[in-house]
């Protein structure tokens, strides 16, 4: 199944509620939910990790990603947008903008998604688990090093970077296939750039800062967790070699 969508906006930029909208209109849409909550299926993660330890450009089989899937937002597909677009001419490339601008986009972001980056306790936590450790360097790699350019921990390098990424994408997609958005338009501009009707029921207002929250507490608790246990076997063996030497 090729894609018919492709999202070409960063993180944070109105993409859950983008996603929700583009499922109900019809169009199966992938997202990085996809990615973390199919930990039992190791092909997602494998696979965006090989991605991400490639050369910028480098093709891959991207249906073993896509295959179920006519439509792509968030990362990690926006990392390698035109790389999927390549593979993908006549696809609609949609490019979300955060509604309340690059300052507001640069807030969103570095308050939820660049735990993975920022974080000490998922820096610690990816030591003992597979798959911390695989989205850690995925993330890294990908996200905020390929598309980032690593420009995060620097507020106005961070938001040139958004607004150059902007002017990228309108200076490769033809204009009648592209459009930017925020979701704060509502269905009617997305129903007419996709060709199909606009739903009865209101544009999906996805609040995931939230659950993004619970993740990093959760995250946290798992650090303190192994912290504990170390601690625990440490004095063990403290204590054992002290009794040996009585």
């Amino acid at each position: 199944m090729s894609l018919k969508i492709i999202g070409a906006g960063f993180g944070r930029t109105g993409t859950a509620s983008t996603q929700k909208a583009l499922n109900e209109i019809g169009f199966p849409c992938y997202h990085m939910f996809e990615v973390i909550e199919n930990k039992e299926n190791k092909t997602h993660l494998d696979f965006w990790n090989n991605v991400a330890n490639s050369s910028s450009g480098q093709p891959h089989n991207w249906d073993e990603v896509f295959e179920k899937y006519t439509a792509t937002v968030d990362n990690p597909g926006c990392c390698v947008w035109k790389e999927l677009f390549e593979a993908n001419p006549k696809a609609k490339v949609l490019l979300t903008l955060h509604p309340g601008g690059p300052e507001a986009w640069y807030e969103s972001t570095i308050d939820t998604i660049y735990f993975t980056e920022s974080s000490w306790q998922f820096k610690f936590l990816s030591l003992f688990t597979p798959f911390a450790k695989k989205m850690r360097n995925m993330s890294s790699k990908l996200i905020w090093q390929r598309s980032h350019k690593g420009t995060m921990e620097d507020r106005e390098a961070a938001i040139k970077r958004y607004n150059d990424h902007i002017e990228e994408v309108r200076a490769v997609v033809p204009a009648d296939q592209l459009m930017i958005f925020t979701v704060k338009e509502g269905w009617e501009p997305l129903c007419k750039f996709l060709g199909v009707e606009v739903p009865d029921t209101p544009f999906p207002n996805v609040n995931d800062r939230a659950e993004i929250k619970k993740t990093i507490a959760d995250i946290t608790k798992g650090a303190y967790f192994f912290i504990g246990i170390g601690v625990i076997m440490l004095a063990g063996i403290i204590y054992g070699i002290t009794r040996f030497l009585e």
